[in-house]
C-alpha cells in the first residue's frame, strides 16, 4: 500500500511511540528492581507496565523474541516475497518501492533477487526484467516451479497507481528461467493486471491475489480484491481486471473503510485447500475446491478481533489495534502440520492460525528499526530449514500503522514455528 500521509501524521504516530517507549523503560527497570529485592519470587505487576512491555518487547507470556537472521546489502531496500530455490537458498524478492525519490517512476535502487544460503551468506543475484513501457520492475510474490523456473508477481503499479478510473494496469507474472546466475528466458504468463500481488504455484497452476479491482464498482463503494489462476505455462493473458475474466477464481469485499486494500498473502494446507488473506479486514479466507478444480467453498477461516470500525486518527486508536490479534493480514505460509503464519502488517507481528482456525500472536514489536532482529514491519514469513524466516518491508506508514519511517539496512527476522 502506498505511503500516502503526511509528515505530520507521521510526527504525531512517532510521538505516541515514543511516549509507549518511555513508559516501557520506567516500568521494566522498577519489574527489575522488584525482581532483584524478592530474589526472583512471584511479584505483583503494573496491569499498564505488562501490557506495555508485551507490545513492545514481546515479553508476554507464550511470545517470542525474533532474532537478526541477516542484514542485506545496499541492492535490497525492501524486501518482500521469498521462495526456496531447488538448491536450498532462500531467494528473497526486493521491488525495493522505498527507494522511489517523490515524484519518481522508478527506484533509485533496482528491483532484484537475492540469494541467502544455508552459511547466512548473502547476496544480490539478478535484477527482475523491467517493464519496456515504465522501465522498472516490482517483484513481489515469488515461487519456484517444478523445472525450477521461477514465477514472479511484477506489480507494477504499487506506488504509482492505477489512474482515477482504474485505467492504469501494467502489472504482470512473469516466468524466468536460469543458467547459474543468468536470466536467460523470460516469459509473459499474464499482464494488464490492476495490482498483482501473491503468487503460489500447484498442480500446473499459478494462483496469483490481485489486491484491488478499481474497475469493479459496488453501490456501496468497497473495494473488491481477487484471486486469479493460470495455467503455469501459458503465455501473454490479458486480464481485464473485471468480473468476466476468464481466470478468475474468487473475489473478496473488503469492509473495513478506514483500510481498502484486499487480497494479499496465499498458501495451500496440504489437502489442497487454499487460504488467502483479505489485508484490511484482517480476514483469512479458506478456498475448497470441487473435484474439477473449480471452487466449492469461499468462506471465512480465521478473522481478527480487531472493532474495524474504529477511526485510526481518534485518540485510543493504537491502545485497541495493538492489543487485537491478526489486525492485518500480509504474507502468508504454511508448516507441515498445517498450521497458517501470517504476516500482521499494520501490528508488526506475526501470527500463528491452527488447523482449526484459533489466533495467536507468535512475536509483536513497536515501531522499530530491525537491527536487533526486531519486527520491522512485516511483509511474508516463512519456513526454511526448520526456521520461521520474515522479510522485513517496512515502507508504508499512516494512522494506522505501527510503522512511522523507512530505516536502513533492510533486515530478515527469524523465530521458531510453533
Amino acid at each position: 500500500m502506498p505511503a500516502l500521509y503526511s509528515k505530520q501524521q507521521e510526527m504525531n504516530t512517532k510521538n505516541r511511540w515514543n511516549l509507549y517507549l518511555k513508559i516501557v523503560d520506567s516500568q521494566m527497570k522498577r519489574m527489575l528492581q522488584t525482581l532483584r529485592r524478592v530474589g526472583m519470587r512471584q511479584v505483583w505487576l503494573p496491569a499498564a507496565a505488562v501490557t506495555a512491555a508485551a507490545l513492545l518487547s514481546g515479553w508476554q507470556a507464550g511470545r517470542q523474541t525474533p532474532r537478526l537472521l541477516a542484514v542485506l546489502p545496499s541492492a535490497a531496500v525492501t524486501p518482500d516475497g521469498m521462495a526456496i530455490a531447488p538448491d536450498g537458498d532462500l531467494v528473497i524478492a526486493c521491488p525495493n518501492y522505498a527507494s522511489y525519490a517523490k515524484g519518481a517512476t522508478r527506484p533509485s535502487v533496482p528491483a532484484c533477487l537475492l540469494r541467502l544460503d544455508k552459511k547466512g551468506r548473502v547476496r544480490k543475484w539478478v535484477e527482475t526484467p523491467v517493464l519496456a513501457e515504465t522501465g522498472r520492475s516490482c517483484p513481489m510474490g515469488i515461487e519456484f516451479g517444478p523445472g525450477g523456473e521461477l514465477y514472479v508477481v511484477d506489480n507494477q503499479n504499487w506506488a504509482s497507481g492505477n489512474g482515477e478510473a482504474g485505467e492504469i494496469n501494467q502489472g504482470r507474472i512473469l516466468r524466468l528461467k536460469f543458467e547459474g546466475d543468468r536470466i536467460v528466458e523470460t516469459a509473459v504468463v499474464a499482464d494488464g493486471i490492476s495490482h498483482p500481488n501473491g503468487l503460489r504455484y500447484r498442480d500446473g497452476q499459478i494462483y496469483a491475489t490481485v489486491s484491488m479491482l478499481p474497475r469493479v464498482k459496488r453501490p456501496d463503494g468497497l473495494l473488491t480484491s481477487a484471486v486469479y489462476r493460470f495455467p503455469a505455462g501459458a503465455h501473454d493473458i490479458h486480464v481485464a481486471n473485471d468480473l468476466k475474466d476468464p481466470n478468475l477464481l474468487a473475489t473478496f469485499v473488503t469492509e473495513n473503510r478506514f483500510v481498502q486494500y484486499g487480497a494479499d498473502g496465499l498458501a495451500f494446507d496440504r489437502t489442497g485447500n487454499l487460504y488467502v488473506g483479505n489485508f484490511g479486514d484482517g480476514k483469512i479466507h479458506r478456498i475448497a475446491f470441487d473435484r474439477s478444480g473449480g471452487v466449492a467453498a469461499n468462506t471465512v477461516f480465521a478473522q481478527t478481533d480487531m472493532d474495524n470500525s474504529l477511526d485510526p486518527a481518534l485518540p485510543g486508536f493504537f491502545a485497541k489495534a495493538t492489543a487485537a490479534r491478526l489486525r492485518s493480514v500480509d504474507g502468508i505460509c504454511a508448516d507441515r502440520n498445517d498450521n497458517l503464519y501470517a504476516a500482521d502488517f499494520s501490528n508488526n507481528a506475526i501470527v500463528k492460525i491452527s488447523p482449526a482456525g484459533a489466533i495467536s500472536v507468535v512475536a509483536q514489536n513497536g515501531d522499530t528499526d530491525g537491527r536487533g532482529g526486531q519486527l520491522n514491519e512485516p511483509g511474508e514469513p516463512i519456513v526454511w530449514n526448520g526456521r520461521l524466516v520474515v522479510s522485513n518491508f517496512d515502507a508504508v506508514t499512516g494512522p494506522d500503522k505501527v510503522n512511522t519511517h523507512h530505516d536502513s539496512p533492510a533486515t530478515l527476522s527469524v523465530l521458531r514455528p510453533e
